[in-house]
């Protein structure tokens, strides 16, 4: 609960909300105790008194009730409405939506056609003809609100119920001798109550300005009750010659409509741990540097080379190093290696070169990377496009996740080319074709035309490799390119890629946690460890003969095919 009210804390905008609906709250709960008029109380001698004159502190409205009692009371009555109306759709529709997501089939159908039919009409209109039907009033207009928001808190919570009804969690439950009560109660219903949430804290607000639409209407709360929206309707007739009778309640729905949605905003942001300390915002597509940022005057005959490289992550107005004072060189046609466990800075050193950590949170603080003479760090956004996927490219680890799941795979390379030149559609499918079977797919033509879905994960991988490959880049970045493959899936990969390597005279990154893998390819290798260098060089050396404590652990923790076999005669 802590963490939760510091991150709403720390989003500006949602504190902003806090204080509002705080002080809403403070007026509806001490407005029984204050010395008001009457609201209903009728003075017409006083009628469209001023603010601030004749003992009205808001002045007075048409038939000379006083204008704040009315406010106060009818801010009170507002948010109960609007409430409860929202009370009712969460409940409802998050029933609905549970049922049809869990069990699927002629349930899902039957729920979702129904809810499928109320979102066929608009909103409003939908709403006025339930109160059209059962009458006017304010808790007709509640019931009509209600219904009306009932299909999308179904639609949300059906889409997450479908997702976690198939899960390994949920069949896990299942297989413990859970019962269907107690999986939806105890295993479903807790992953739903932070969407539950959300939805009902960004929609209150909305569902109180649908009710004081109703109101304002005439269809709501009925003479000499008094709701915000009747207020406004109310005035509406003295709109231009006394505007304070209209201004006044128009600036409340204001404040409070804008109080929720700003609060709800918040809550959003900090139950969904995707989203940053609470923070909207998107990733600058160059990472940023540190405010003073020093650059390097120095040359360096290196094809690639990285010099005291660091690059940290703010979070929370703390700075916490990713990877600290990396050096690291590059000879055309190399293959380097960046070996180490998992968090100890590879990917990072990786995404760094070409400026690609995420900013916010990343932020470059010192180094200098030359590639060919020119410092990556001292380069603007249009020259680090052109650098990107021309000169140096990558393959992700997953690409799965990295291909688009709905583009065909020919067309996907063939983005690839077109960014980086001006080529036409004959010539770029016989590319396109020629990069596939350079990557050892032995039917191109067929495969050009599937999606990454329809193929197996070697073959996304080699499509990944494909698409590195397709401007004849001087560097390929291969960010664990194996790791999510076979045994023997990870060995046709491999030979592919030493194979471009020596037919191409690639340079290559190769980052990998496994030296066996390593050991097959690369040229050098740099073995990290807690985001720092701990020791380079040739990888026949490093093998054979290594320095550091890391390394030699990492070798020893690596498996031997030879005592595998021993052990398994044995």
């Amino acid at each position: 609960m802590n963490v939760l009210f510091s991150k709403i804390i720390k989003n500006k905008l949602a504190l902003l909300g806090g204080i509002i609906l705080f002080i809403l709250l403070l007026l509806i709960i001490t407005t029984p105790f204050l010395n008001l008029s009457d609201p209903n109380a009728i003075n017409t001698s006083d009628r469209f008194s001023l603010p601030f004159t004749s003992n009205y502190l808001l002045g007075a409205d048409h038939l000379g009730r006083d204008i704040l009692s009315r406010v106060m009371w009818g801010t009170r009555l507002s948010l109960a409405v609007g409430f409860s109306a929202a009370l009712i759709a969460a409940i409802l529709g998050s029933f609905i939506g549970i049922i049809a997501g869990y069990f699927g089939g002629f349930f899902d159908n039957i729920l979702m056609r129904s809810v499928d039919v109320l979102m066929a009409f608009p909103y409003v209109l939908l709403a006025l003809a339930i109160v059209a039907v059962m009458g006017p009033g304010l808790f007709n207009s509640l019931i009509a609100v209600a219904i009306v928001n009932i299909p999308f808190f179904a639609r949300n919570v059906r889409g997450i119920s479908l997702a976690y009804a198939k899960s390994d969690f949920m069949i896990a439950a299942k297989i413990s001798g859970r019962s269907t009560f107690s999986c939806i109660i105890f295993e479903l219903l807790p992953n739903l109550i932070p969407t539950i949430i959300v939805a009902f804290s960004t929609t209150i607000g909305w569902m109180i300005l649908e009710t004081a639409g109703l109101s304002f209407l005439g269809l709501g709360s009925q003479p000499p009750q008094a709701d915000l929206g009747s207020m406004l309707g109310e005035g509406r007739a003295s709109l231009i010659v006394h505007s304070h009778n209209s201004l006044i309640p128009g600036l409340m729905i204001l404040f409070i409509v804008m109080g929720f949605n700003l609060f709800g905003d918040g809550i959003r942001d900090a139950l969904d741990p995707k989203l940053s300390q609470g923070k909207l915002g998107r990733s600058k597509a160059l990472t940023d540097l540190k405010k003073n940022f020093v650059f390097s005057e120095r040359c360096s005959k290196s094809f690639l080379e990285v010099n005291d490289l660091t690059t940290k992550f703010i979070r929370n107005n703390y700075e916490i190093e990713a990877i600290k004072k990396v050096n690291l060189s590059l000879q055309k046609g190399e293959c380097l290696a960046i070996v180490g466990e998992s968090g100890s800075g590879k990917s990072v050193t990786a995404l760094s070169i070409t400026r690609l950590v995420a900013s916010p949170p990343g932020i470059i603080t010192e180094g200098f990377i030359n590639y060919k003479g020119t410092d990556l760090l001292n380069i603007n956004l249009q020259t680090m496009q052109d650098i990107r996927g021309k000169k140096i490219s990558y393959i992700f680890q997953d690409p799965q996740s990295t291909l688009h799941p709905l583009q065909k795979v020919g067309s996907q390379i063939s983005e690839i080319v077109i960014n980086h030149k001006i080529i036409n559609k004959v010539k770029l499918n016989k590319e396109v074709l020629e990069l596939l079977r350079n990557v050892k797919i032995k039917d191109p033509e067929r495969v050009v035309n599937l999606y990454p879905h329809q193929l197996s994960g070697g073959m996304r991988q080699r499509i990944g490799i494909a698409m590195a490959i397709a401007n004849k880049p001087d560097i390929i970045i291969a960010d664990e390119p194996t790791t999510a493959l076979d045994v023997t899936v990870q060995a046709k990969i491999l030979s592919i890629i030493n194979d471009l390597k020596r037919e191409l005279n690639l340079s290559i990154i190769f980052i990998s946690h496994d030296l066996n893998v390593v050991s097959k390819i690369s040229d050098n290798i740099a073995v990290m460890f807690n985001g720092e260098i701990v020791e380079f060089g040739k990888t026949k050396k490093i093998l054979n003969n290594p320095n550091n404590q890391y390394t030699k652990k990492l070798i020893k923790s690596s498996p031997k095919l030879s005592l595998v076999k021993k052990k398994y005669n044995a």
